[in-house]
Protein backbone atom coordinates (compact mmCIF):
# COMPACT_ATOMS: atom_id res chain seq x y z
CA UNK A 1 0.00 0.00 0.00
CA UNK A 2 2.90 2.41 0.69
CA UNK A 3 4.02 1.50 -2.19
CA UNK A 4 1.09 2.25 -4.38
CA UNK A 5 0.92 5.42 -2.07
CA UNK A 6 4.34 6.56 -3.51
CA UNK A 7 3.49 5.74 -6.93
CA UNK A 8 0.32 7.83 -7.01
CA UNK A 9 2.14 10.67 -5.10
CA UNK A 10 4.99 11.01 -7.98
CA UNK A 11 2.65 10.92 -11.23
CA UNK A 12 0.18 13.97 -9.24
CA UNK A 13 4.01 15.84 -8.79
CA UNK A 14 4.40 15.66 -12.61
CA UNK A 15 1.26 16.41 -13.81
CA UNK A 16 1.38 19.03 -11.40
CA UNK A 17 4.48 20.82 -12.98
CA UNK A 18 2.90 19.79 -16.36
CA UNK A 19 -0.29 22.22 -15.27
CA UNK A 20 2.09 24.70 -14.10
CA UNK A 21 4.28 24.58 -17.41
CA UNK A 22 0.82 25.15 -19.54
CA UNK A 23 -0.32 28.12 -17.39
CA UNK A 24 2.83 29.75 -18.10
CA UNK A 25 2.23 30.34 -21.94
CA UNK A 26 4.96 29.40 -24.43
CA UNK A 27 8.54 30.24 -22.79
CA UNK A 28 10.46 33.16 -23.30
CA UNK A 29 13.77 33.18 -25.53
CA UNK A 30 17.23 33.07 -23.25
CA UNK A 31 18.30 36.35 -23.02
CA UNK A 32 21.26 36.95 -25.90
CA UNK A 33 23.66 39.64 -26.81
CA UNK A 34 24.52 40.15 -30.40
CA UNK A 35 27.51 42.77 -30.13
CA UNK A 36 28.29 44.45 -33.52
CA UNK A 37 31.80 45.95 -34.81
CA UNK A 38 31.33 48.53 -37.55
CA UNK A 39 34.55 49.66 -39.13
CA UNK A 40 34.49 54.10 -39.49
CA UNK A 41 33.10 55.64 -42.24
CA UNK A 42 36.43 55.27 -44.49
CA UNK A 43 35.83 55.29 -47.93
CA UNK A 44 33.17 54.95 -51.01
CA UNK A 45 30.34 56.79 -52.29
CA UNK A 46 27.00 57.92 -50.21
CA UNK A 47 25.03 54.71 -49.33
CA UNK A 48 28.00 52.49 -50.35
CA UNK A 49 29.91 50.93 -47.05
CA UNK A 50 27.74 52.61 -44.21
CA UNK A 51 29.03 49.96 -42.05
CA UNK A 52 27.63 51.80 -39.03
CA UNK A 53 24.54 53.08 -39.75
CA UNK A 54 23.75 49.45 -41.81
CA UNK A 55 24.29 47.45 -38.51
CA UNK A 56 22.83 49.95 -36.78
CA UNK A 57 19.49 49.37 -38.90
CA UNK A 58 20.34 45.39 -38.31
CA UNK A 59 20.51 46.25 -34.25
CA UNK A 60 17.00 48.11 -34.75
CA UNK A 61 15.26 45.05 -36.33
CA UNK A 62 16.31 42.61 -33.77
CA UNK A 63 15.45 45.11 -30.90
CA UNK A 64 11.84 45.91 -32.61
CA UNK A 65 11.44 41.89 -34.33
CA UNK A 66 7.60 40.79 -33.67
CA UNK A 67 8.91 37.48 -33.20
CA UNK A 68 11.53 37.30 -31.34
CA UNK A 69 12.43 38.29 -27.75
CA UNK A 70 14.72 39.16 -25.21
CA UNK A 71 17.51 40.17 -27.83
CA UNK A 72 20.23 42.89 -26.78
CA UNK A 73 22.44 44.53 -29.20
CA UNK A 74 25.91 46.63 -28.62
CA UNK A 75 27.47 48.78 -30.95
CA UNK A 76 31.19 49.79 -31.27
CA UNK A 77 32.87 51.98 -34.34
CA UNK A 78 36.68 51.06 -34.86
CA UNK A 79 38.49 48.56 -32.85
CA UNK A 80 37.46 46.17 -30.29
CA UNK A 81 38.69 47.57 -26.71
CA UNK A 82 42.02 44.99 -25.92
CA UNK A 83 39.99 44.15 -22.34
CA UNK A 84 37.21 42.63 -24.19
CA UNK A 85 34.98 43.20 -21.91
CA UNK A 86 32.20 43.88 -24.30
CA UNK A 87 32.50 40.61 -25.39
CA UNK A 88 32.72 38.48 -22.63
CA UNK A 89 28.67 38.41 -22.53
CA UNK A 90 28.52 38.21 -26.57
CA UNK A 91 26.41 35.61 -28.07
CA UNK A 92 27.74 36.94 -31.25
CA UNK A 93 30.13 38.93 -32.97
CA UNK A 94 29.26 40.67 -36.07
CA UNK A 95 32.07 42.12 -38.40
CA UNK A 96 30.97 44.83 -41.17
CA UNK A 97 33.90 47.31 -42.07
CA UNK A 98 36.89 47.69 -44.60
CA UNK A 99 39.68 44.66 -44.29
CA UNK A 100 42.79 45.11 -43.20
CA UNK A 101 44.66 45.77 -46.46
CA UNK A 102 45.21 49.46 -46.40
CA UNK A 103 47.01 52.06 -43.85
CA UNK A 104 44.01 54.01 -43.80
CA UNK A 105 41.29 51.55 -43.83
CA UNK A 106 39.98 50.32 -40.26
CA UNK A 107 39.08 46.39 -39.22
CA UNK A 108 37.41 46.56 -35.87
CA UNK A 109 40.02 43.08 -34.79
CA UNK A 110 42.91 43.70 -36.76
CA UNK A 111 45.95 46.13 -36.83
CA UNK A 112 46.47 47.56 -40.80
CA UNK A 113 48.37 44.67 -42.67
CA UNK A 114 50.86 47.80 -43.16
CA UNK A 115 51.99 48.09 -40.19
CA UNK A 116 53.10 44.36 -39.84
CA UNK A 117 55.40 41.69 -41.52
CA UNK A 118 52.28 39.82 -43.12
CA UNK A 119 52.83 36.86 -41.11
CA UNK A 120 51.61 37.44 -37.84
CA UNK A 121 51.25 40.72 -35.44
CA UNK A 122 53.87 41.87 -32.37
CA UNK A 123 53.74 40.49 -29.24
CA UNK A 124 50.77 42.39 -27.83
CA UNK A 125 48.59 42.08 -30.81
CA UNK A 126 49.36 38.55 -30.61
CA UNK A 127 48.60 38.15 -26.98
CA UNK A 128 45.31 40.13 -27.18
CA UNK A 129 44.05 38.01 -30.43
CA UNK A 130 44.95 34.96 -28.92
CA UNK A 131 42.70 35.92 -25.88
CA UNK A 132 39.79 36.23 -28.04
CA UNK A 133 40.24 32.94 -29.30
CA UNK A 134 40.21 31.57 -26.31
CA UNK A 135 36.98 33.42 -25.14
CA UNK A 136 35.25 32.89 -28.39
CA UNK A 137 35.86 28.90 -27.98
CA UNK A 138 35.50 28.55 -24.26
CA UNK A 139 31.84 31.30 -24.33
CA UNK A 140 30.78 29.47 -27.83
CA UNK A 141 30.72 33.02 -29.60
CA UNK A 142 29.48 33.08 -32.93
CA UNK A 143 31.18 34.56 -35.70
CA UNK A 144 29.53 36.79 -38.62
CA UNK A 145 31.61 38.07 -41.33
CA UNK A 146 30.36 40.73 -43.88
CA UNK A 147 31.67 41.80 -47.35
CA UNK A 148 34.36 44.14 -47.20
CA UNK A 149 35.74 42.87 -43.75
CA UNK A 150 36.13 39.42 -45.64
CA UNK A 151 38.92 40.29 -46.92
CA UNK A 152 42.20 39.53 -44.96
CA UNK A 153 45.87 40.15 -45.55
CA UNK A 154 47.78 39.06 -42.63
CA UNK A 155 48.40 35.45 -42.24
CA UNK A 156 47.41 35.18 -38.88
CA UNK A 157 44.21 37.19 -39.48
CA UNK A 158 43.61 34.65 -42.53
CA UNK A 159 43.97 31.75 -40.10
CA UNK A 160 41.34 33.09 -37.58
CA UNK A 161 38.83 33.61 -39.91
CA UNK A 162 39.21 29.88 -41.55
CA UNK A 163 39.25 28.47 -37.62
CA UNK A 164 35.85 30.72 -36.98
CA UNK A 165 33.82 30.32 -40.41
CA UNK A 166 35.81 27.78 -42.66
CA UNK A 167 36.44 29.74 -45.50
CA UNK A 168 38.77 32.81 -46.76
CA UNK A 169 38.07 35.51 -49.34
CA UNK A 170 41.57 35.56 -50.98
CA UNK A 171 43.01 38.41 -53.01
CA UNK A 172 43.25 38.06 -56.84
CA UNK A 173 41.78 34.62 -56.72
CA UNK A 174 38.52 35.93 -55.61
CA UNK A 175 36.51 38.40 -56.86
CA UNK A 176 34.13 41.15 -55.66
CA UNK A 177 32.25 42.16 -58.75
CA UNK A 178 29.10 44.76 -58.33
CA UNK A 179 26.23 43.31 -60.50
CA UNK A 180 22.83 42.38 -60.70
CA UNK A 181 22.51 39.31 -58.58
CA UNK A 182 19.75 36.33 -58.62
CA UNK A 183 20.10 34.90 -55.19
CA UNK A 184 19.09 31.24 -54.86
CA UNK A 185 18.65 28.69 -52.01
CA UNK A 186 21.20 25.71 -51.49
CA UNK A 187 20.13 24.13 -48.46
CA UNK A 188 16.23 25.14 -47.87
CA UNK A 189 15.96 22.94 -44.64
CA UNK A 190 18.76 25.21 -43.18
CA UNK A 191 17.31 27.36 -40.46
CA UNK A 192 18.95 30.20 -41.64
CA UNK A 193 16.58 29.67 -44.54
CA UNK A 194 13.57 29.90 -43.02
CA UNK A 195 11.36 32.13 -44.17
CA UNK A 196 13.77 33.66 -46.98
CA UNK A 197 12.63 33.56 -50.53
CA UNK A 198 14.96 33.59 -53.89
CA UNK A 199 15.46 37.23 -54.71
CA UNK A 200 17.52 39.53 -57.50
CA UNK A 201 19.37 43.17 -56.47
CA UNK A 202 22.16 45.01 -57.19
CA UNK A 203 25.36 44.64 -54.75
CA UNK A 204 28.70 44.33 -54.89
CA UNK A 205 29.29 40.35 -53.49
CA UNK A 206 32.40 39.06 -52.32
CA UNK A 207 32.93 35.56 -53.50
CA UNK A 208 34.98 32.81 -55.57
CA UNK A 209 35.70 31.79 -51.88
CA UNK A 210 38.48 29.31 -50.93
CA UNK A 211 36.27 26.79 -49.47
CA UNK A 212 37.97 23.61 -48.60
CA UNK A 213 35.84 20.51 -48.28
CA UNK A 214 34.62 20.70 -44.68
CA UNK A 215 31.42 18.55 -43.18
CA UNK A 216 30.89 21.50 -40.72
CA UNK A 217 30.16 24.03 -43.61
CA UNK A 218 26.55 24.27 -45.13
CA UNK A 219 26.54 26.17 -48.34
CA UNK A 220 22.91 28.35 -48.74
CA UNK A 221 23.46 30.80 -51.10
CA UNK A 222 24.28 30.64 -54.89
CA UNK A 223 24.93 33.68 -56.48
CA UNK A 224 24.91 34.33 -60.25
CA UNK A 225 25.75 37.80 -62.18
CA UNK A 226 24.07 39.00 -64.98
CA UNK A 227 26.29 40.72 -66.72
CA UNK A 228 29.00 38.88 -64.98
CA UNK A 229 31.63 41.19 -66.93
CA UNK A 230 34.57 39.07 -65.25
CA UNK A 231 33.41 35.66 -66.54
CA UNK A 232 33.06 33.46 -62.91
CA UNK A 233 29.60 32.31 -63.06
CA UNK A 234 27.42 31.32 -60.43
CA UNK A 235 29.22 31.26 -56.78
CA UNK A 236 28.31 30.31 -53.29
CA UNK A 237 28.51 33.46 -51.52
CA UNK A 238 27.01 32.90 -48.00
CA UNK A 239 27.53 29.87 -45.95
CA UNK A 240 26.94 28.78 -42.34
CA UNK A 241 29.64 26.71 -40.56
CA UNK A 242 29.63 24.66 -36.99
CA UNK A 243 33.03 24.76 -35.22
CA UNK A 244 33.89 21.73 -33.09
CA UNK A 245 33.92 24.04 -30.17
CA UNK A 246 30.29 24.14 -30.49
CA UNK A 247 30.13 27.96 -31.78
CA UNK A 248 29.09 28.63 -35.57
CA UNK A 249 29.89 31.23 -37.78
CA UNK A 250 27.98 32.43 -40.79
CA UNK A 251 29.63 34.46 -43.77
CA UNK A 252 27.48 36.36 -46.35
CA UNK A 253 29.55 38.45 -49.23
CA UNK A 254 26.91 40.98 -49.54
CA UNK A 255 25.60 44.29 -47.74
CA UNK A 256 27.63 47.07 -49.72
CA UNK A 257 24.22 49.29 -51.29
CA UNK A 258 22.30 50.31 -47.92
CA UNK A 259 19.18 50.39 -49.34
CA UNK A 260 18.48 46.77 -49.80
CA UNK A 261 18.27 47.03 -46.38
CA UNK A 262 14.58 48.17 -46.67
CA UNK A 263 14.16 45.16 -48.57
CA UNK A 264 12.40 42.63 -46.11
CA UNK A 265 13.17 39.48 -47.43
CA UNK A 266 16.85 40.07 -47.70
CA UNK A 267 16.57 42.19 -44.21
CA UNK A 268 15.22 38.55 -43.02
CA UNK A 269 18.16 36.29 -44.64
CA UNK A 270 20.46 38.91 -42.68
CA UNK A 271 18.48 38.42 -39.37
CA UNK A 272 18.36 34.98 -39.34
CA UNK A 273 22.13 34.24 -40.21
CA UNK A 274 23.15 36.15 -36.98
CA UNK A 275 20.64 34.62 -34.75
CA UNK A 276 21.84 31.63 -35.84
CA UNK A 277 25.16 32.12 -35.32
CA UNK A 278 24.20 33.69 -32.10
CA UNK A 279 22.05 30.30 -31.04
CA UNK A 280 18.92 32.11 -30.82
CA UNK A 281 15.99 29.91 -32.57
CA UNK A 282 14.58 31.34 -35.30
CA UNK A 283 10.81 30.96 -35.71
CA UNK A 284 9.11 28.92 -38.24
CA UNK A 285 8.75 32.20 -40.73
CA UNK A 286 12.32 34.04 -40.08
CA UNK A 287 13.12 36.62 -37.78
CA UNK A 288 10.22 39.21 -38.52
CA UNK A 289 11.14 43.19 -38.26
CA UNK A 290 9.74 46.28 -38.80
CA UNK A 291 10.84 47.68 -42.54
CA UNK A 292 13.37 50.13 -41.84
CA UNK A 293 13.52 53.81 -42.91
CA UNK A 294 16.89 53.85 -44.63
CA UNK A 295 16.37 57.10 -46.34
CA UNK A 296 19.82 58.54 -43.89
CA UNK A 297 21.81 58.60 -46.78
CA UNK A 298 21.61 60.31 -49.93
CA UNK A 299 21.50 59.63 -53.51
CA UNK A 300 20.46 55.84 -53.07
CA UNK A 301 22.60 53.85 -55.35
CA UNK A 302 21.13 50.55 -55.31
CA UNK A 303 18.26 48.96 -57.44
CA UNK A 304 15.09 47.60 -56.07
CA UNK A 305 15.43 43.80 -55.28
CA UNK A 306 12.60 42.22 -56.52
Amino acid sequence: LKGVRMVLWGWGAVWLVLACVSMAGPAVAQDKKVLFLAGPRDHGAPGRHEYERDLRTLAQSFEHSTNLPAVRTQIIVGALPRDLDAVKDAAVIVIHSSSERAANETHPLFPPNPSTNGRGYDPETAAYLQSLDALIREKRIGIVILHYSLWAENWAARDYYLQWTGGLWVQIGSKNPVDDWRMTLESRRHPILRGVKPWTYRDEVFCRFFLPDDARRTNLLLGTPREDKQKIGPQIVSWAYQRDDGGRGFVFGGLDFRDNLAQDNYRKFLLNGIAWAAQIGIPRNGVESPTPDVSDVSPPRARPVK
